[in-house]
């Protein structure tokens, strides 16, 4: 917990102790799923991808964690599920934590370079990166009024997606961009925790990643994975 002394409204030569308190939200990228399952919402770990979701709950494992919240999609909520039941603790889901909506040959570099040139270009049928980061920083700033405490910081996990996190990160850091975006691509699973003081990031800090070379369909350039 951190602390910050003040000496406002108080007589000169006393101090009153103001407790800042902190949440740390730790952001987990899936594991690698079935990328030849047709249906983006169901698609679950590979096993491979499941063998390795056991290290997201052994890094868990000695970690207090007050919360954690999940996109509705399998892979996200298959990937931190043995946490939470390690914990003891339910996964609460929330639609606007879900992954870009693909349209028509929407995951390819040029199609990737376009929408980070342009967060507000979209392939048809698909999502641009704003829509993607206005519901997931919504989604993200409701967790955090939700789980704000008076007496001591508050540790959350969510289980999420590579361009639902990017969205996420880029909104708070405009450094953040199209060669970030392809740099954690392949990270499957991938834990970042991001520290938030009275909403605002305040630090954050890279855990742990598996990188994974993408096996399924993919139209054009350097593979990846969502």
């Amino acid at each position: 917990m951190c602390r910050i002394e003040t000496r406002s409204g108080v007589p000169y030569g006393y101090y009153r102790k103001e407790v800042r308190v902190m949440i740390h939200v730790f952001f987990v990228r899936h594991a690698q799923p079935v990328s030849e399952w047709a249906e983006d919402r169901t698609r679950p770990l590979t096993e491979e991808g499941s063998r390795d979701a056991r290290e997201v709950t052994r890094f868990f494992a000695n970690r207090t964690i007050d919360a954690f919240y999940s996109s509705p999609y399998r892979r996200s909520y298959e990937t931190i599920s043995e946490s939470a039941a390690l914990a003891g603790r339910e996964i609460i889901t929330d639609e606007r934590l879900r992954e870009r909506q693909k349209g028509v040959n929407g995951n390819n570099q040029e199609m990737f370079r376009k929408r980070w040139a342009d967060h507000d270009y979209h392939e048809e049928g698909g999502e641009s990166l704003s829509m993607v980061r206005e519901r997931n920083v919504a989604a993200l700033r409701d967790i955090l009024v939700a789980n704000e405490r008076e007496d001591r910081d508050m540790n959350i996990v969510i289980g999420t997606h590579a361009t639902a996190l990017s969205s996420i990160l880029s909104h708070f850091d405009p450094d953040f961009g199209h060669d970030s975006f392809l740099r954690i691509l392949n990270w499957m699973p991938y834990i970042i925790e991001v520290v938030f003081d009275r909403g605002s990031p305040v630090a954050h800090k890279e855990h742990f990643f598996i990188e994974k070379e993408y096996t399924g369909k993919y139209s054009g350039g350097k593979p990846g994975s969502r």
